[in-house]
Order: C-alpha cells, then structure tokens, then sequence
C-alpha cells in the first residue's frame, strides 16, 4: 500500500518504478485527468518560496522522487524513501509500454528540432508507438488557449511536458482538466536527453547523486546559479526539519 509522506512541505509518494507503472496504467485505464509531477532539491527549493507551485504539486494524485539528495535526507528524517524514480527513466518506461499498449503519446516543449527528432526517434525506436501530436514549448501567452485546443483535440493518453519548473506544473495545474489527458507529466530537460543534445550522466554518477554535477559541467554558465546558489537553500531547509524533528 502507498504511503505518503511530507517533506520540507511537499508530498511525495513513497513509490518504487514498477509501483509507479502500475499506478500510470490504472490511471490511464480510468480516462480521468491526472497530473504528475517529480520532486527533487530544485523543486522543494522552488515550492518552498511559490505557494501556488507547492499546492500543485500536493493535490498531484502521484508526486515521485527524482534526486538522490532527496532520497537521504528523506532517511535522515526518518521517512526513508524506497527509491529514486527518475523523470528520464520513467518517460523512457512509458515511451516502450505506449508503444506495447497502444497508448497515443503528444509531445510538448523544447526547440522544433529537438521535439521533432524526439518524435522521430522513438518511432524508430517502438515500432508500433503512436504519436498523437507534437509542439515546441516557445508561444506567446496570447497563443496558449490555442496550444491548449491542439492538445485536447489530439486526444492523447500520455502528455509528455518539456519545459521548465515551475512553468510546466502551472501550465498544467491550470489545464489539465480541461485537456482531459488521463496521464500528463512534466519531463524538464529529458528531450535534450532523448536526441543527444545532453549527455546522461554516467550510472556510478547517478547513484552517488552527482548527476547535478555532471549537467553542470555541460552547461556550467547556464547551471551554476541553479546549482550553486537558488539550490543551496535545501541545506537551510533540511536543518530546520531536522531540528524540528
């Protein structure tokens, strides 16, 4: 059975990959709306200051682990974790089982060339994977009604998001519903991932938590204020929840 915990004020499911598959697939089966969302440093970080980001993520209906920085301090508290449930790891999972199930996937965010080649990649990669539509993730506000209508008329049982926190979970707190895709995930930076424009970090790296560092140290202009400034509030927040424990 799920049991869910808190942490630095976000929920988090105490899930295990296979556990999380089993939970898409009923929610997929139900063909209701569900949002999901990951939790890692970055995001408690950001949650902790935007109380809009942190309702969000808690009336989620599956909030994953995605940092094992967040993992530690989850045993450090005395709420272990079972395990890391990473973004890139799920979306690749949920790609192979669309493909096996006959699900229909839509694909949102990134540069034009990046989503396309995603698109292109994995149909080359799932031979009976259906792709019900894809689009960049660069529009102007006054276009966003009409993204929305793209989306819900594509009628999708996955809605994958690659954009970036917390704009992804806001744009989706607010449409979800309304595009009515049983299964909608927020994926950051995985389509970079998915064409090679980012390398994954080695699996010694990702087990020892240093898979931040390795993003890093391909985009160090572009990480080091997230790294090593916005996300050192972590530690601040870690101590007072140990303290107060």
């Amino acid at each position: 059975m799920n049991q869910r915990i808190e942490m630095m004020g976000c929920q988090i499911d105490n899930l295990s990959m296979e556990e999380t598959l089993h939970t898409i697939e009923k929610f997929i089966q139900s063909g209701r709306p569900h949002q999901h969302v990951v939790v890692n440093v970055d995001k408690l970080v950001k949650a902790s200051r935007d109380v809009e980001l942190r309702r969000i993520i808690n009336e989620c209906p599956l909030i994953n682990v995605d940092g094992m920085p967040v993992v530690w301090a989850s045993r450090l508290l005395g709420k272990p974790l079972k395990e890391r449930v990473a973004g890139v790891d799920l979306f690749e999972s949920l790609m192979k089982r669309s493909a096996e199930k006959g699900w229909r996937v839509y694909l949102l965010g990134a540069r034009e060339e990046v989503v396309l080649g995603v698109k292109q990649v994995y149909m080359r990669k799932y031979s009976g994977l259906t792709v019900a539509g894809y689009r960049n993730g660069y529009w102007k506000p006054e276009e966003e009604a009409e993204v929305v209508e793209q989306i819900k008329a594509a009628q999708a049982d996955l809605l994958f998001v690659a954009i970036s926190s917390p704009m992804k979970e806001h744009f989706l707190g607010r449409y979800q519903a309304e595009m009515k895709i049983p299964f909608a995930m927020g994926v950051g930076g995985t389509f970079d991932v998915a064409v090679g424009k980012v390398k994954r970090a080695p699996v010694w790296m990702q087990g020892a938590g240093l898979e931040w560092f390795y993003r890093f140290l391909q985009e160090p202009r572009r990480m080091f204020k997230r790294y090593f400034v916005d996300d050192m509030f972590f530690f601040w927040l870690l101590l007072k929840e140990y303290v107060r424990r």
